[in-house]
């Protein structure tokens, strides 16, 4: 791991490890192979943690005064996007993801550091809380993690957490109403603002259909409407990209998933008992995908959510992106059989945990989702399972390919794989028929090479047990057709269809 800052006691420590795994896991998202990963989190890291450490010196300066700030971590994810931001302006954007680049390039990129009043109201709501109910809220929703870790890391009564978390969530959503009524706008948006806010209170609550037809083209009102409507699932989408911006949906649905192997989730031997109860985070991740999914729905059209999982760019771009990820599958080896060894995992801090104490909560004084669109349905929507010719002999592990959704001519799939063997590192490479192009891949690293697709294994997820699943999810794009990929093989060995 590359040099970093070092901590000058338990408190920087504790923020260290806390916020190292989620700045490189951005970072992995935003450039185009596993060592600029790194550069670009060590940088960052150091960026971010300076300005932690000057936002917490002017807090104390001002004797409790509060100030508008971000907790740690989204502050951090900031200087991430910020320090991508500077690379492209310096001539270094050859490192970034394409389409992190074309979203730099954009209006999108602007609005987060623009004037406050045009900033996302995700953002701008969530840095008119208190710090301690911003950490509260950002660690259960957005880092995915068990109420009992996020009580023990801010020094709350476990017992008590449930309802603060209920309370947050409400005052979170009182800023960003405050914050949709301050932005400035035409008077069709101000003529819908109080109905907005009365449907979105409720669950049972039916949208008009004049309101919908104006969600579906207006960014900024479906962006409050998102904030605003803490039922359904959708907060932490609304969250991630408000505040994050490029990437959040992916970064969230990493999250997720390494909250859910930190949890034993899949693994021989359980869950970590210091991490509280398994049962609780299971049913947490199961509310949170579905969530998820639906908001990845919800987010595909409008800015915000190409901002969030973009996918544009041209198919040259997309194949040169990634171009130097460690370890991807050689395509020239065989397909059936080569084999590629993976590698140690790198060494990165482990979690810790901070007990920075909570403020009271108070009303203080006054100082985005996107909508839906129409999206093609795909007769094929059920479990898509690719086919490629028999072996000679039982292959060691199955794959199955799911088309979750298609669109006009974007896609997003899942694969699943089951192996027979134990794992201590993964390479799954495949075909595609039609010359579709990935454009975003979470829960692991992709390299795209013509029609040859190598996705390896995240950090995180390297482990896998025998007769366990491994999984990961990707956006892509399709001109023409979009049949299911063929030739699957796990660390160069042929898998079947099943």
């Amino acid at each position: 791991m590359p040099d970093l800052p070092t901590p000058k006691d338990a408190t920087e420590s504790a923020l260290f490890s806390e916020g190292w795994d989620a700045v490189l896991s951005y970072a992995d998202l935003c450039t185009s192979g596993s060592l600029t990963a790194h550069q670009l989190a060590t940088e960052a890291f150091t960026l971010g943690m300076r300005a932690v450490r000057a936002a917490a010196s002017t807090h104390v300066r001002g004797a409790g005064r509060r100030t508008a700030r971000l907790p740690v971590i989204p502050a951090l994810l900031t200087a991430v996007r910020d320090t991508a931001a500077a690379w492209e302006a310096e001539g270094q954007g050859h490192k970034l993801d394409p389409d992190l680049r074309l979203w730099l390039n954009s209006g999108k990129a602007a609005r987060h550091a623009g004037p406050p009043l045009e900033r996302p109201v995700a953002l701008r709501g969530l840095r008119d809380m208190q710090e301690a109910d911003a950490a509260l809220l950002w660690l259960a929703e957005v880092e995915a993690l068990p109420l009992p870790t996020v009580a023990r890391r801010l020094g709350l009564d476990p017992a008590t957490v449930a309802g603060e978390l209920d309370e947050v969530r409400t005052l979170f959503r009182d800023r960003c109403h405050r914050a949709h009524l301050d932005t400035p706008m035409d008077a069709r948006c101000r003529s819908y603002a109080r109905l907005l806010d009365a449907v979105t209170r409720s669950a049972s609550a039916d949208t008009p259909d004049d309101l919908s037809r104006h969600l579906a083209t207006c960014v900024r009102c479906a962006e409050a409407a998102a904030c605003l409507r803490l039922h359904g699932g959708g907060l932490p989408a609304a969250l991630a990209g408000g505040v994050i911006g490029w990437g959040g949906l992916a970064y969230l649905e990493r999250r997720r998933r390494a909250a859910e192997v930190r949890l034993g989730a899949g693994r021989p031997g359980g869950a970590d008992p210091a991490d509280g109860d398994p049962a609780e985070g299971t049913g947490r991740s199961r509310v949170l995908r579905g969530g998820l999914l639906a908001a990845a729905v919800l987010l595909s059209a409008l800015a915000l959510g190409v901002s969030m999982m973009p996918f544009g760019g041209s198919g040259d771009d997309t194949a040169a992106a990634r171009d130097d990820r460690q370890p991807v599958a050689d395509p020239s080896v065989s397909r059936t059989t080569g084999s590629t060894a993976p590698p140690a995992p790198p060494s990165t801090p482990s979690a810790a945990r901070t007990t920075a104490g909570s403020s009271g909560r108070k009303s203080d004084p006054e100082p985005q989702g996107t909508s839906s669109a129409a999206h093609r349905p795909d007769p094929g929507r059920a479990t898509h399972t690719a086919t490629h010719a028999p072996t000679a002999t039982a292959a060691s592990c199955r794959v199955a390919y799911d088309l979750v959704d298609q669109w006009t001519d974007g896609f997003q799939a899942r694969v699943t794989v089951t192996t027979d063997r134990p794992l201590t590192g993964w390479s799954l490479s495949w075909d595609f028929r039609d010359g579709q192009r990935v454009g975003q891949m979470w829960d692991a690293t992709v390299h795209q090479s013509g029609s040859r697709v190598t996705a390896t294994a995240a950090d995180y997820d390297r482990t896998v047990a025998a007769h366990g699943t491994l999984s990961f999810g990707f956006i892509g794009t399709w001109q023409g057709r979009n049949r299911s990929p063929y030739g699957f093989t796990l660390n160069g060995a042929p898998c079947t269809a099943g």
